[in-house]
C-alpha cells in the first residue's frame, strides 16, 4: 500500500505561480512512476505531467514549457511547479502512483490507471 498527500494548492491571479507537492509513504520502495493529474467538475480527468522510474518525463500539451515534474527519491516526494498559470488551469490537482508504468503511457489518451491516488489538493486561478 501506499499513501499520497499532496499540498501547495491555494488561490493565485493569472501569470502567477504555484508549487505542488506529493508526499508517498509506506511501500516506496518498488517500481512505482508518479504523475500528476487534475479534473475540473463535469470533464474528465487529465494526465498533466508523469515521471517514471527510467526519469522519463512527459507533459500535457497544455502545460508544457509552463509546469515542471520533479522528484527528490529521498524525500519520497514528487513536485509539480506551476508557472504562467491562467483561469483554465482551475482544478482539483491529484496525485498517482503506478506500479511498473512509464509516463508515455500514463500521459498518452487513455492512460492514467494509476494504482493509487491522493485527495487532491484546490488550484484557483483569478483573470
Amino acid at each position: 500500500q501506499v499513501q499520497l498527500v499532496e499540498s501547495g494548492g491555494g488561490a493565485v491571479q493569472a501569470g502567477g505561480s504555484l508549487r505542488l507537492s506529493c508526499v508517498a509513504s509506506g511501500d516506496t520502495h518498488n517500481n512505482y512512476c508518479m504523475a500528476w493529474f487534475r479534473r475540473v467538475p463535469g470533464k474528465e480527468r487529465e494526465a498533466v505531467a508523469a515521471i517514471d522510474n527510467d526519469a522519463n518525463i512527459r507533459y500535457a500539451d497544455s502545460v508544457k514549457g509552463r509546469f515542471t515534474i520533479s522528484q527528490n527519491a529521498a524525500k519520497n516526494t514528487v513536485y509539480l511547479q506551476m508557472n504562467s498559470l491562467n483561469p483554465n488551469d482551475t482544478a482539483t490537482y491529484y496525485c498517482g502512483a503506478g506500479l511498473g508504468c512509464s509516463a508515455e503511457v500514463v500521459t498518452a489518451p487513455g492512460g492514467g490507471d494509476m494504482d493509487y491516488w491522493g485527495k487532491g489538493t484546490l488550484v484557483t486561478i483569478s483573470s
